[in-house]
């Protein structure tokens, strides 16, 4: 990646400054460093200078070469957005569940009756070219969105080669797409029908089949698995878990979701980077967690479309909890990519701060896909991921809902979407 790009002017430059090593907790996630009329450089797609105006002046006048300059008035200029958590890699469609939820079905009742995450095993017969084109227009939208990288799961396939599938496309989708993809194992997301009277059989088949191939094709970096009742035991939930690990798959675990199951403690036990969704994890859980560091990645927007009281983020934040946030884009619960508006609902619904949801969706982010050192902040030596809302300060964002700011998307650099239009991107293909 060459070339110097020069953000100047900007109204408030959002550094998200000091969290690289550690996730920010508590007080420090409403630190976001701010910068009043500031102004980042980047030079072949990484950061080379944060700071004020005057201090830029000085340093681009040292540059040679052609310099793209970009004038950010009246703008906020923050860190690339980060989605720690989606089922993006999918072929099929849910939409006749919303009016059976609206008509009184539960999630858990549409899932154990066949539909849910088991309807969505149409991705079986999507192939890999299918699946890529049909992601990559997902991928695009995120970028209009601002998200520059996004979390991967697999489990729409729920058999070995349909799950190496999804995750061949991820794999393929991170190296010609301009957002960057980080690819979780889920093949533990919900027992096929095939396996309804011996789920134990099909955990057999995950930890010894399933996780082994896609170690050996290293096609994910964590494994997850959805600790739920009706779905799998913490018992199962940890044997998947602690077989990852072996394989050196670092656990995630979806934890808590509809109802109080174990899978908070489950997470501090093993050691997992994070924990999501936790609508109704318990005080001893979350009390785990922040003790050992389980980042815990919200999904308010899931909460909303399935009409459910969301995950009680200001207790975590209280409780020294590294908190996150994504869209959990998949087809049946959270059908969207605009994490911006997943930030709204953060606010309006579980009173997270317009700072504390910055911090959410950008170095908290990263820690919980392992990329805290590369994006997450506007900081030298990261990847010149960057965005220009059109809005002249951070309080704005959360102001206006439900509403696009995103101005300009830069990704290592390079300006992926201008004036709100995504500039032209091809479509991968296998």
């Amino acid at each position: 990646m060459s070339g110097i790009t020069y953000i100047k002017r900007a109204s408030q430059l959002i550094t998200i400054r000091g969290g690289t090593k550690e996730p920010k907790r508590a007080q420090d996630m409403s630190d976001i460093g701010i910068i009043e009329h500031g102004s980042v450089v980047v030079e072949n797609g990484l950061i080379t200078f944060v700071g004020s105006d005057v201090e830029a002046e000085r340093y681009v006048h040292t540059l040679n070469g052609h310099i793209n300059t970009i004038d950010a008035s009246g703008k906020i200029v923050t860190p690339g957005l980060i989605d720690a958590h989606t089922h993006i890699v999918f072929g099929g469609s849910r939409e006749k569940e919303l009016e059976m939820r609206l008509n009184g079905a539960k999630y858990i009742d549409i899932l154990k009756a066949g539909g849910g995450i088991l309807q969505t095993t149409s991705t079986r017969e999507a192939t890999e070219e299918q699946l890529i084109q049909e992601t990559s227009k997902r991928l695009n939208r995120f970028l209009q969105y601002g998200v520059t990288t996004v979390e991967a799961k697999s489990g729409y396939g729920l058999t070995l080669e349909d799950e190496l599938k999804q995750l061949r496309a991820a794999k393929k989708l991170n190296e010609k797409h301009p957002v960057d993809l980080v690819s979780t194992f889920m093949g533990a997301h919900a027992v096929p029908v095939e396996y309804k009277e011996n789920p134990d059989e099909f955990v057999r088949l995950v930890i010894e089949e399933m996780i082994p191939r896609v170690a050996e094709e290293n096609l994910a970096e964590f494994c997850d698995v959805f600790c739920e009742e009706g779905v799998f035991t913490v018992e199962q939930s940890e044997q998947i878990l602690e077989a990852g690990k072996v394989y050196g798959l670092k656990p995630k675990i979806h934890a808590d979701e509809i109802v109080q199951f174990g899978g908070a403690e489950l997470a501090a036990k093993v050691g997992a980077v994070s924990a999501d969704h936790l609508l109704q994890a318990s005080d001893e859980g979350i009390k785990q967690m922040a003790k050992s560091g389980v980042i815990a990645v919200l999904l308010p927007g899931t909460a909303f479309f399935l009409m459910e009281k969301p995950a009680n983020a200001r207790k975590m934040i209280e409780a020294g909890v590294p908190v996150a946030l994504s869209t959990d884009r998949n087809p049946g619960s959270s059908p969207t990519e605009s994490l911006p508006f997943i930030m709204n609902l953060a606010c309006l619904t579980m009173k997270m701060t317009p700072a504390e949801v910055l911090t959410a969706c950008t170095i908290n982010a990263a820690h919980a896909i392992g990329r805290a050192d590369e994006v997450g902040s506007i900081e030298v030596g990261k990847k010149g991921d960057l965005v220009l809302f059109d809005a002249p300060n951070y309080q704005t964002l959360q102001y206006n809902y439900a509403v696009n700011l995103v101005d300009t998307v830069i990704k290592k650099g390079q300006v992926i979407v201008e004036g709100g239009a995504l500039r032209d991107v091809p479509v991968p293909t296998t």
